[in-house]
């Protein structure tokens, strides 16, 4: 099974100012992040940034956050307990007409927008906000694909762990390249020679 561009958002963890230095292979990580992040925004693929505790840690790195529709500001782990979720599958609006309508079951999606359930996923730390968020999301039926190049956590042994559970519990272990060629599929892609230029 390949990632489906038409059906995929992203989520980038965490990547914040003050918790790079401690970091794992960071600079690898951050790179990684900001090149997902660039060919989402260029794909039309949602972007999405949470931040831990920033008044403490750093708000989120601006080469990251610069590309994101939103960042969630949070305090749990999980980004999923403070409303990622929310962001991630909208409610629909509510339908027009009157007592005649269709049941709701027959009605069309008001929005038009296909349902993007396909949640691609990097950050710091893997083993913490990471996991628990990818976690969360798993039983909320999403289909979580992990991209491992740009996790990262203080200890390597820590972000093997992590990738090691979340593997277990159904996600999808990806590197960089494997998503954005999977998003592009050919080499005739209008974006394939910008994607190029990210990783070369």
């Amino acid at each position: 099974m390949l990632l489906e561009l038409s059906e995929s958002q992203l989520v980038l963890v965490d990547y914040q100012t003050r918790l790079f230095p401690a970091m794992f292979e960071a600079e690898k990580a951050w790179a990684n992040a900001v090149v997902l992040a660039q060919l989402a925004k260029r794909l039309a693929v949602p972007v999405w940034g949470t931040a831990q505790n920033p008044s403490r840690l750093g708000e989120l790195a601006p080469e990251i956050s610069v590309h994101c529709q939103q960042v969630l500001a949070k305090m749990q782990f999980s980004a999923m307990e403070e409303g990622l979720g929310e962001w991630l599958k909208p409610e629909p609006e509510a339908p027009k007409g009157n007592a005649r309508s269709l049941p709701r079951h027959l009605q069309k999606n008001q929005n038009g927008a296909p349902e993007r359930n396909t949640i691609v996923i990097a950050g710091c730390e893997a083993h913490v906000c990471l996991l628990q968020t990818a976690l969360d999301l798993l039983e909320d039926e999403f289909d979580v694909w992990v991209v491992t190049d740009a996790c990262t956590s203080r200890t390597e042994r820590n972000r093997d762990a992590a990738f090691d559970r979340l593997a277990g519990a159904g996600a999808e272990l990806v590197t960089t390249e494997m998503v954005g060629f999977e998003w592009l599929r050919s080499a005739e892609h209008p974006e394939f020679k910008f994607y190029q230029s990210l990783i070369k």
